[in-house]
């Protein structure tokens, strides 16, 4: 095999495991957020506006790590073409 065609599989595939890793990741902590907050709004319905907007917030914090994720395995592979 060619030792040029070995680089190029495994910056494939370390461009696969990030947005994997990271997305997975998210996921998991998105869905913690979200059943933490319901089971607070659960046990005190009087501040659920204040806990909605909090929960939004920290998703958006909790999303970005995706896009990140994202983004450096699309630099990964758009590297290669070069």
């Amino acid at each position: 095999m060619d030792p040029n065609t070995i680089v190029r599989s495994v910056e494939s595939l370390a461009a696969v495991f990030s947005v994997l890793i990271g997305a997975s990741f998210a996921a998991l902590a998105q869905a913690r957020v979200v059943c933490t907050t319901m089971e607070t709004m659960g046990r005190q319905p009087e501040i659920s506006s204040e806990l909605r907007f909090t929960m939004i917030i920290g998703l958006a914090m909790i999303e970005s790590l995706a896009i990140y994720c994202l983004l450096i395995s699309l630099i990964i592979l758009l590297l290669k073409w070069q």
